[in-house]
């Protein structure tokens, strides 16, 4: 009688246990869920029914003094190595741990495995099917005791990783070479292993319907705000997709509006520039599965800033910095002006330079701003079939294009020489911004129907238009061209001009004391 009562108390420890975790994490559902019976020939059932029996579904059935124990995992996301040190060799010799009773029962085997026998450090409870195969997807190894309704989490995982690399997307010349990976708690610790502070906080989310992809919400506590924080975390958890594949599939959701020509969110491959961005009062966003990591809030002014900025002399990062404003002013304006100067304002350029513009397009039979747009379009398509195809072919493709395309179209009086060398610099002056790639490259095309249209009159409005635009970008309570516009001075240290680190390391600006930011409480 003794012993029944006991069995009971501990059966009811095992199950409160489990409704209170599910309760602390916010679930709400335990009900509602698939809970595991007691009865391991039921629940195995379960668990293969809605596994469709997969073939990587491995269960292992074992016998301890007449009570079944199985032990379920998923093939490839296990190392087997930690499975055999952590719970097979255990569970052999669990029945010299406990020779002292005279009868195992269930809870006895349950609470021997989860207090003693097992020596992972990452142990969890598994309330139910859909806990199980979580964490089994995960990488985790789920023991179940017949006559108990929970299963043991244990991490084992062993699935494949690539090695921690440099970035491809953001070289640097000094600096770690250390970039981000697809595992997210590989990323994790990278940038624990630069903020080495408990005000470091990583909370997971997960997101998709079908696929459950872990998302990890990074944030220093006290730095970042907790309005920003919560905005955050309810605007993921309205995320609604059945697969998460990549970060960029979140940017829409955490963007203020649905079309805008800048990203409000940006994106580092380096633990490094998050750490730093964390320490200004920003938030990131781990997804699984990829190595880019999403950053916010953002400014424009920071499409311009790079690692080795930092590194280098300040004269020499504020030469570098003009220099890829340059770089965009050219890759925007300087088609959309080449044409609206020679359609509509010749008398604006020196007559030696104007005749030999005159003479090499007299020999074209298409007007000037339809050639800008062919010319531009065939770049574009030369690009992305050098991006997209095997690399051994994609140098290839840039060959061609450049030797025997370009010098056919001018040969044929399909495009003027000039024309080629405005191509060429707005492509060069356009990878100098690679973050803002995307947007120069529909702009420019904007630009030049805007010069061939209206002249010089279009590319004033279109400018108006464009900077409009961004200045009114506001997220999360931060302006987007912050602090260019509302304009500070002691903030734009570090904008177009980069000051030394014996006045940038005086005080930290973070995000939330820009001008005009207005999302602390």
């Amino acid at each position: 009688m003794f012993r029944y009562i006991s069995q009971k108390i501990k059966t009811y420890k095992i199950i409160k246990s489990i409704k209170d975790q599910a309760d602390s994490n916010g679930s709400g559902e335990y009900e509602s869920l698939s809970q595991l019976t007691g009865s391991l020939i039921d629940d195995v059932v379960t668990i293969r029914e809605k596994a469709g029996n997969s073939a990587d579904l491995v269960i292992r059935e074992l016998v301890l003094d007449g009570v079944s124990v199985n032990v379920i995992s998923c093939e490839g996301m296990t190392d087997l190595l930690a499975v055999s040190r952590f719970i097979l060799e255990p569970l052999r010799a669990l029945r010299s741990k406990l020779r002292h009773k005279l009868k195992f029962t269930p809870a006895d085997i349950y609470f021997a495995l989860q207090k003693e026998a097992v020596a992972a450090a990452d142990l969890n409870t598994a309330a139910n099917t859909e806990d199980i195969f979580s964490y089994i997807m995960s990488g985790f190894t789920v023991v179940l005791v017949d006559g108990v309704a929970a299963g043991i989490a244990i991490g084992t995982q062993g699935f494949p990783v690539r090695s921690v690399e440099e970035p491809s997307g953001e070289a640097n010349i000094r600096g770690s070479r250390e970039g981000f990976v697809e595992s997210v708690r590989l990323n994790m610790a990278l940038v624990r292993k630069r903020v080495k502070s408990p005000k470091l906080r990583f909370d997971m989310i997960k997101i998709g319907e079908t696929g459950k992809t872990d998302v990890c919400l990074a944030y220093i506590e006290g730095t970042a705000s907790k309005k920003l924080v919560e905005d955050t975390r309810r605007k993921l958890n309205k995320v609604k997709v059945d697969m998460l594949l990549d970060s960029g599939y979140l940017q829409p959701f955490l963007e203020t509006r649905s079309f805008n020509m800048f990203s409000e969110v940006g994106i580092t491959e380096r633990p490094d520039t998050l750490a730093a961005k964390l320490s200004e009062g920003r938030i990131g966003v781990i997804v699984d599965g990829t190595p880019f990591v999403l950053v916010f809030p953002f400014l424009f002014v920071e499409n311009f800033h790079s690692l080795d900025d930092y590194s280098h002399k300040p004269y020499y990062s504020t030469f570098t910095r003009l220099l890829k404003w340059t770089a965009f002013f050219v890759t925007v304006f300087l088609p959309g002006l080449y044409v609206a100067v020679v359609n509509f304002h010749p008398q604006i350029l020196p007559n030696e330079f104007l005749f030999n513009i005159m003479s090499a397009e007299t020999n074209t039979h298409l007007p000037i701003m339809i050639e800008a747009l062919v010319i531009h379009l065939v770049y574009e398509i030369m690009r992305e079939a050098g991006l997209r195809l095997p690399r051994p072919i994609g140098h290839a493709v840039s060959i061609v294009g450049a030797l025997v395309i370009g010098d056919a179209a001018v040969s044929a009086g399909i495009i003027a020489a000039p024309m080629i060398m405005i191509v060429a610099m707005t492509a060069l002056s356009a990878f100098v911004i690679a973050p803002l790639y995307e947007s120069v490259s529909v702009l420019k095309f904007i630009f030049i129907f805007f010069g061939g249209i209206f002249g010089l009159y279009g590319i004033a409005l279109g400018f108006l238009m464009l900077l409009t635009q961004i200045c009114a970008l506001n997220n999360f309570g931060i302006p987007y061209f912050s602090p260019v516009s509302p304009f500070s001075f002691k903030n734009n240290r570090d904008v177009f001009i980069r000051a030394s680190w014996r006045v940038l390391g005086q005080k930290n600006i973070e995000i939330g004391d820009l001008p005009g930011a207005d999302e602390r409480e």
